[in-house]
């Protein structure tokens, strides 16, 4: 018996990756978040699967099902939203099962970050605009923030952030962000990315909470950084015809040359 916890995407159901898709199918039971996973992943589960909605549960509940579960040994597909690396709450499960020594795997899934940058058709590290992505939120009900991890200090970086769980918090991510990064930077919202009912917003910090204007809650996520809508940006050297690496050596002095292809 092996507790499968499974990364199942930003939204659209083709989002999920083919090892998870092969798991749920395998297994006899899927717990999965009802509130923010579509119930169309849920026609991979074999028929007969015990099916449990955790969102009205309590951690001690949801463990309770796993150890019933493994008392019968059947397998049990775990489903969170986008990837589990990121306040999924995966890792108070996983001391949990450890503790009582339930094998358990975990699948990524496609985070909500590039299931937004898509929509957006933006690449969010452009040369010398940003090369760091900052995953981050406010704080709020279900945990804090430490006092190191605030905006205003991300923000001294000039990186692109992607600002999670925020979206009541935006008159309040725009004061904290305007200073270093300016009232005219871009900002673009996406609410629920890839679901059918997405929506974008598209402003710059100044404009950014008229734009919204209480339009979009929970599910949204705030992009912000000089990469969003950018077009005058310096080309990478990757594709270079003087940039030598392994695939591609420009002479027989080269470290690379006669590397194998």
């Amino acid at each position: 018996m092996t507790v499968h916890f499974i990364g199942a995407g930003p939204g659209a159901p083709d989002l999920l990756t083919l090892r998870g898709r092969d798991l749920i199918a395998a297994s006899q039971v899927c717990l999965y978040a009802g509130s923010l996973i579509p119930t169309a992943i849920l026609a991979h589960c074999p028929p007969g699967a015990r099916i449990v909605n955790t969102a009205p549960m309590e951690l001690d509940d949801i463990i309770a099902e796993i150890a019933a579960a493994h008392a019968t040994g059947q397998d049990v597909a775990r489903l969170h939203s986008g990837d589990l690396s990121v306040w999924s709450a995966m890792g108070e499960q996983l001391r949990q099962l450890r503790a009582m020594a339930i094998p358990f795997t975990v699948t990524p899934g496609v985070p909500a970050f590039a299931a937004a940058a898509a929509a957006l058709e933006a690449e969010l590290t452009l040369p010398e605009l940003a090369q760091s992505l900052v995953l981050t939120r406010t704080p709020g009900r279900a945990s804090s923030m430490p006092p190191a991890e605030s905006l205003t200090n991300f923000a001294v970086t000039g990186a692109t952030l992607a600002i999670h769980l925020s979206i009541h918090n935006l008159a309040q991510v725009v004061a904290d962000l305007a200073p270093a990064y300016g009232a005219d930077c871009p900002v673009a919202v996406v609410w629920r990315a890839s679901w059918p009912e997405q929506r974008i917003v598209r402003a710059t910090l100044g404009t950014i909470a008229d734009a919204v204007a209480g339009s979009m809650e929970r599910t949204a996520l705030i992009l912000v950084g000089r990469v969003l809508g950018a077009r005058d940006f310096a080309q990478s050297s990757l594709y270079a015809p003087g940039y030598d690496r392994r695939f591609r050596p420009q002479d027989a002095a080269s470290p690379f040359a006669g590397a194998s292809q």
